[in-house]
């Protein structure tokens, strides 16, 4: 039990190094690296190379990395289509179907599938760029923040 509790609340030499983190740091932390390949209305095609800093314990990429990327991909997916705000993130979900290692290239492709008033949904896929394989495939669903009739 206490070992679960140290992993929970990363004491010690883990709490050390990350209470020396900059504010704002984790958007930054993942999108490091990142290569926008195609830009378009309504899709972005980018690549990156595995690194060390997005791997888990079993020495592939976190799926908490993976779930980041399809929140930021698939937002800058529905900005390309001109909505006038970021909006919130409503519902992500994310179906992980293999692993990428460290140095692997990988592949990611979101399209924005509607952009409404309200809302706006993108999927988000990631592959190994080398063979094509799907890595995960998510769904991202955004509240559009509409404009103030005041």
């Amino acid at each position: 039990m206490e070992s679960v509790k140290k992993f929970l609340e990363k004491e010690g030499e883990m709490a050390i190094s990350m209470d020396g983190l900059p504010d704002k740091f984790f958007e930054p932390f993942i999108m490091k690296g990142i290569q926008v390949d195609l830009l378009e209305p309504g899709r972005i095609v980018c690549s990156f190379k595995v690194p060390p800093r997005l791997l888990n314990g079993g020495n592939f990429m976190h799926g908490g990395a993976t779930a980041t990327l399809v929140d930021l991909i698939g937002s800058a997916a529905i900005l390309t289509v001109g909505t006038p705000s970021v909006g919130v993130s409503v519902e992500i979900n994310v179906s992980y179907l293999d692993s990428a290692y460290p140095g692997e290239e990988v592949e990611v492709e979101a399209k924005a599938l509607r952009v409404g008033k309200a809302v706006g949904v993108a999927s988000v896929e990631l592959r190994k760029k080398k063979t094509g394989k799907i890595i995960a495939q998510g769904r991202h669903t955004k509240y559009l923040a509409l404009a103030s009739k005041l």
